[in-house]
């Protein structure tokens, strides 16, 4: 199966994968954005963002499906989505491919959301701040599909150790 983590930079993806990854035996964790970074050294950087090359949503789907093939379990993805069309087109992907998707929206506030982006130390995410900051808008324009097509977990007031908690009481086990 598939664990999607959805939401904007700053909602606790990472950090939720981690969690989830330490606490699910034989979860793996499936960073979507390579397959992207794969295509700029075949396609060139994208005018806006690499999910707009079509090639992208078919080959997250077809990477997934291979490597659960491959490895079985469950892959934790962590990837903001917020076109639908792009999100339908890699789920009826992965369900035809016959992987069950649990699609999470983690979500907080715009306040939380910009202190915690404003406050991370780590490196690439000190680089990507303002990119990061520039996509809320984005974010919020998305939230009523996306609120229609995932559970939402709130992590306003939450650490990602009892939001993986929460994720794994609404996935199947075993």
């Amino acid at each position: 199966m598939i664990i999607w983590l959805n939401g904007t930079f700053g909602a606790g993806k990472t950090t939720t994968a981690r969690e989830l990854t330490a606490r699910l035996p034989g979860a793996r964790l499936f960073d979507a954005e390579k397959v992207g970074e794969m295509l700029w050294h075949v396609l060139g950087v994208p005018e806006r963002d690499f999910q707009d090359f079509p090639p992208w949503r078919g080959l997250v789907v077809e990477s997934a499906r291979q490597v659960l093939a491959y490895v079985g379990g469950t892959l934790v993805v962590t990837q903001t989505v917020l076109v639908e069309e792009y999100w339908r087109e890699i789920r009826t992907g992965l369900t035809a491919a016959g992987i069950p998707v649990h699609h999470f929206l983690l979500h907080t506030d715009r306040d939380t959301l910009v202190r915690r982006i404003r406050t991370d130390v780590e490196p690439e995410s000190v680089a990507a701040r303002q990119w990061r900051l520039d996509h809320l808008d984005a974010y919020e324009r998305s939230l009523p599909w996306l609120r229609r097509e995932a559970e939402v977990v709130d992590t306003t007031a939450l650490g990602p150790g009892p939001v993986a908690e929460f994720v794994l009481s609404r996935v199947p086990s075993g």
